[in-house]
């Protein structure tokens, strides 16, 4: 059964279900989903479909299970397998290799839901969609595909996306590890940290300067079966947030990996790297918006059934002022994250809307979550109520998949070379 068919099929049986109990439109507590974006965007059916599935699955599934998870260092392997019988782990990829054959604006939309529901599992996602079966579609042989594409659609296994390292941070062009030519091998020695989903996967992404001498353009990348000889992982990192996805190093020390694994080419890398990135944004920037919405709809609930000066705290000027501001900021991210998606899905260069929507959306999420808990006073700082646990996953939106920092540089280059004054 394809991805689209059981997604869709799947889709069906639980929107009937979510309208059987509570009736669309009449969800306790928050808004809607229909009702959050009708401001926004007039979402095609199957579209629709989609987000009240993945709501469906986050609120049944995800949400009752993200503090525990998060408390325990627990990777959500149940879950994730979940999310490949619905079609989520290759939600654009082809229907041929076992992906749902959807558009990026599906995927955006799906990863809020999710996020929403739990942030780990987002990222977990995320990187499944975007850093590992990304580069490989779009760069991949046949051969390529359907051996690490095809087998990890399912959530039985699932991929990473081996790029920073310890030295050099920002700077994906200074690749300290290394490969050279054994026979039909190439032989990798070096570390890469900072890698999601690093315990758990069968494969990884993973780049290598294969010519030092050629610099960015001397690196490739390589298809890594997970478990091999030569290749260790580091210990699990103890995270502020996303703690339930597993984060370690990589330590490849003479490890052999075949020549008919090189992704794109020799030399390619940096540009698998760079493209990979811009996707990777998109995702992101989605989850973002996910930690954003759940941390406003906390905040909002919160703040109508808190009474002070015998009236809900919601009508006090300064709480509806901040209620105000978090609910532009959401929309304005949004509206950025579709805008960038859909610029992908016309076949269009995307840097820099992808930048800026995960600037915006990342920064959303930590400014509604950091009001969040001003909202909720005392009761936000401790774990009973789940806005601490939203403050501590959104501030991980501004370092990786490249920092805001790096997000005004890319956003700054572009528009200074589209309005370069001759």
């Amino acid at each position: 059964i394809s991805g689209t068919m059981l997604l869709l099929g799947v889709v069906g049986r639980r929107v009937a279900t979510t309208v059987g109990v509570s009736g669309v439109g009449k969800t306790v507590g928050s808004p809607t989903v229909l009702r959050c974006m009708a401001s926004s965007f007039s979402l095609s059916e199957d579209k629709e479909i989609l987000q009240r599935m993945c709501k469906d699955f986050a609120d049944g599934v995800l949400a009752p299970n993200a503090a525990a998870w998060d408390k325990n260092h627990e990777f959500p392997e149940d879950a994730v397998r979940q999310m490949g019988e619905l079609g989520l782990l290759c939600v654009d990829g082809p229907t041929k290799y076992g992906g749902s054959g959807l558009d990026t604006l599906s995927y955006v939309i799906a990863m809020e839901e999710i996020s929403r529901g739990c942030a780990s599992s987002g990222v977990i996602m995320s990187v499944c969609n975007s850093l590992y079966s990304g580069p490989i579609l779009k760069y991949g042989t046949e051969e390529q595909i359907e051996k690490y594409i095809t087998p990890f659609v399912t959530g039985e296994k699932i991929g990473c996306f081996a790029l920073t390292e310890p030295g050099n941070g920002s700077d994906a062009a200074a690749a300290s590890t290394t490969a050279y030519e054994d026979g039909n091998n190439w032989v990798l020695n070096g570390t890469k940290c900072w890698i999601t989903n690093g315990k758990e996967s069968r494969a990884a992404v993973v780049f290598a300067a294969s010519d030092k001498a050629l610099k960015h353009k001397g690196i490739t990348a390589y298809i890594v079966d997970k478990p091999t000889d030569g290749l260790s992982l580091g210990k699990n990192e103890d995270k502020l947030g996303i703690r339930g996805s597993s984060t370690c190093n990589l330590v490849f020390d003479e490890c052999s990996v075949p020549a008919e694994n090189i992704l794109g080419g020799l030399g390619m890398g940096f540009t698998i790297a760079m493209t990979t990135l811009d996707s990777g944004r998109i995702g992101i920037a989605s989850q973002a918006l996910g930690i954003a919405r759940a941390a406003f709809e906390v905040a909002v609930q919160y703040s109508q059934t808190r009474k002070s000066m015998n009236v809900p705290i919601a009508r006090h000027q300064l709480i509806s002022g901040k209620i105000a501001d978090m609910a532009t900021r959401l929309e304005a991210a949004r509206l950025l994250t579709y805008n960038a998606a859909m610029v992908k899905d016309e076949g269009k260069n995307f840097t820099k809307e992808a930048a800026m929507a995960k600037l915006a959306a990342s920064e959303a999420a930590t400014y509604i979550s950091h009001q969040a808990i001003q909202i909720l006073g005392g009761m936000g700082y401790v774990s009973d109520m789940p806005a601490e646990r939203h403050y501590r996953d959104a501030r991980i939106t501004e370092i990786y998949e490249g920092t805001s920092e790096i997000q005004r540089l890319v956003i700054a280059g572009r528009v200074l070379k589209e309005m370069a004054v001759e």
